[in-house]
């Protein structure tokens, strides 16, 4: 395929394969990051070099809140929004999507997260509240991720699979997955599954339950939790910062907490609701 041929491919060609979209992705980051990465293929550059200069550029971000320079800071967030998003759609343009990628992906997000919330609560005096802040997020984050891939395994019958090398640092980032993140995906997904099987105790048809099973795994709890996502996060951060309100960010993160478990029992409810009809 030519340059000008590849310069030609739409957006979607670079979209993740997921149920529900985020509105500033696909109104604004994605876009830009479609063209990031159409300009690099050329450039042979690997995803995995993406994540890390996105990791960078989080890093300067939070060097920029340490001496509070909000607005470098906000700027940095949306650099390192838009590199977080170039390096997925590079990856797919490319065809080198990667159990190494996804592992890198994830875990340095979550340090800098770890990293940015630690700032953010040294700076605002606020350390309980940023602590808070950064446990919801991760388990928004995890239930997002989570029941994105229940519903595609429930609706489309196939996992997500990624291609995996068994190189060095992909065991290395395999095993820290294994030891800080798997834990929580299984209990975000067993949690899931009882609840279900709890309400479907009594059915027996397999078509009934089948069509109920259906209606929990629903599109309407995934389109809020992935606009709840990490580059929606770092926008309203941003947003934030600009207003000199990064207080205002760490008690927004907190009020998901009350949102997750009304999306839960709003799951509950389309269940029930399914049964009696």
């Amino acid at each position: 395929m030519t340059a000008s041929t590849e310069a030609l491919r739409p957006v979607t060609a670079s979209d993740k394969d997921r149920p529900a979209r985020e509105i500033v992705v696909a109104a604004f980051y994605g876009p830009l990051a479609h063209r990031v990465a159409l300009a690099l293929i050329p450039l042979r550059i690997p995803p995995p070099a993406l994540v890390l200069l996105a990791g960078f550029v989080g890093l300067a971000a939070g060097l920029a809140l340490v001496s509070t320079s909000f607005v470098g800071a906000a700027l940095l967030l949306q650099v390192k929004t838009l590199l977080d998003n170039a390096d997925g759609r590079l990856a797919r343009l490319s065809g080198r999507v990667t159990l190494l990628g996804r592992y890198l992906d994830t875990e340095s997000d979550t340090l800098l997260n770890l990293i940015l919330l630690a700032i953010l609560g040294a700076v605002t005096g606020q350390p309980w509240l940023a602590l808070g802040a950064f446990s919801v997020l991760t388990l928004v984050l995890s239930a997002d991720f989570n029941l994105a891939q229940a519903y595609r395994e429930v609706r489309r019958g196939e996992p997500d699979i990624a291609r995996g090398s068994g190189g060095l640092i992909e065991r290395a980032l395999a095993f820290v997955y294994r030891v800080f993140f798997a834990p929580q995906d299984r209990l975000i997904r067993a949690f899931s599954a009882w609840r279900l099987e709890r309400a479907l105790r009594e059915v027996e048809n397999p078509s009934e339950r089948r069509a109920a099973t259906l209606a929990y795994h629903d599109r309407l709890t995934l389109l809020v939790l992935a606009n709840l996502g990490l580059s929606t996060q770092l926008f309203v951060l941003g947003i934030c910062l600009v207003a000199g309100a990064p207080t205002l960010y760490l008690w927004l993160v907190v009020a998901m907490l009350p949102l997750l478990v009304v999306l839960l029992l709003r799951r509950e409810l389309l269940l029930r609701r399914r049964r009696a009809a």
